[in-house]
């Protein structure tokens, strides 16, 4: 039986990376085929969510990013890579 995989802010991973590794694994598990159908929709709809958060993630540190680097005329500015 598969498990409910109804994903909530709560049960998502915590940060970044254990979020996209837990997609890679769900990926791996439907090409191998080694899951039912049932439980292969289940796997895709939690990556899906997962994916979605990851995206989520990003966007907000690209828009970070970029609030950082605005000049005082709002312009984006080249900063020192370090």
């Amino acid at each position: 039986m598969a498990k409910d995989t109804t994903a909530t802010d709560a049960d998502l991973p915590a940060n970044f990376e254990d979020a996209l590794a837990e997609a890679e694994e769900i990926l791996n598990a439907i090409e191998q085929g080694d899951v039912t159908l049932e439980e292969s929709l289940a796997k895709f709809e939690r990556g899906n969510r997962l994916l979605a958060h990851c995206q989520s993630v990003l966007d907000k540190a690209e828009k970070r990013i970029e609030t950082l680097t605005k000049g005082p005329d709002g312009k984006l500015v080249a900063g020192d890579v370090e």
